[in-house]
């Protein structure tokens, strides 16, 4: 690689989803797709530690749709890279929970609500009691996983905010988290707004994790890669999208998949990497999003020193 940097990389196994939500720009998405065991297999090749600190199995659909779920999951067993995966927990059953146990480290449910009118209307197409009992089961049955718990910064969602709290806390589950951000994802969010200063508040007076935290890898790294970039944007540049057709995109806030800079199958991270170095911003994509300036030399410096702040508490 072509900077002494490492990035997280955010791997799509399907853009297929069994939910609706509001804040999710799926309508971008005109043919979804579901990864061939065979990019899966290429793309754990392409994962180094030397170049990925973290790999997040997410993208636009839902993982634990994916048809060849179990072989996937055993596909990464004993790589040496982390890997966390990011589900809205309607399908984790008892099988699923105990085949990811120490497969992966962390386990991160998107919840919005114990309200079942919000979360009907944010987790739209879900069975909230559903959800509510795996997230319990989960909890009881992980030994080697962590279960983490990924509260929706939708306005909505705020004045039930304590009480969802409250009942994840009453299940022994203390890793919550919340974006201090509402990602616009390329302009697809124009019509929910929310200062990030009330969100830092709330993160701040429930206890809460940050997740603005969690794709940094380290303050020395994320200015290697600040002056490694033509474009300086800290979102794109620390993190590296795989779609579920093996496209590395652009960005992981392109939505509709429209910007691919390379393949897993004939590309690998480092190559694509030292190419979009070089690749100056995309105004359609880059234009509305509320990402781009997201980061300038201020916030870098209150985001390093509460890296510093959690590293200390954690040491203590």
């Amino acid at each position: 690689m072509s900077a002494n940097y490492r990035i997280a990389v955010n791997v799509e196994w399907t853009s297929k989803c069994n939910a609706l939500c509001p804040m999710c720009p799926r309508d971008a998405i005109r043919r979804p797709e579901v990864m061939p065991i065979e990019t899966w297999r290429k793309t754990l090749e392409r994962l180094s530690p030397a170049e990925v600190f973290r790999v997040v199995l997410a993208g636009y659909g839902e993982v634990t749709t994916h048809p060849r779920f179990a072989e996937f999951v055993e596909a990464m067993r004993d790589h040496p890279v982390r890997f966390d995966m990011v589900s809205n927990g309607h399908l984790l059953d008892p099988e699923k929970i105990a085949r990811l146990d120490g497969v992966i480290d962390l386990l991160i449910v998107s919840f919005s609500s114990v309200d079942p009118e919000v979360y009907g209307r944010v987790h739209a197409n879900l069975n909230q009691q559903r959800v509510m009992e795996n997230i319990k089961r989960a909890q009881e049955m992980f030994r080697h996983t962590k279960l983490g718990i990924s509260l929706t910064p939708m306005p909505e969602c705020l004045p039930s905010l304590p009480d969802t709290i409250g009942w994840l806390r009453a299940q022994g589950i203390d890793l919550l988290t919340m974006s201090p951000t509402l990602y616009n994802r390329g302009g697809s969010l124009k019509e929910y707004e929310l200062a990030s200063n009330e969100l830092r508040r709330l993160i701040s007076v429930h206890g809460l994790h940050s997740q603005e935290l969690d794709f940094i890898p380290g303050v020395g790294e994320i200015y290697r890669q600040w002056r490694s970039n033509r474009f300086k944007c800290v979102p794109r540049n620390v993190d590296l999208f795989v779609a579920a057709n093996g496209d590395y995109l652009y960005c992981y806030n392109d939505a509709a998949h429209r910007n691919a800079i390379g393949n897993v199958m004939t590309d690998s991270i480092a190559q694509t990497i030292r190419r979009r170095e070089d690749m100056a911003a995309i105004d359609s994509l880059c234009g509305p999003c509320n990402m781009r300036d997201r980061y300038g030399p201020v916030e870098l410096l209150r985001v390093g020193m509460n890296m510093a702040g959690a590293r200390l508490r954690r040491t203590s």
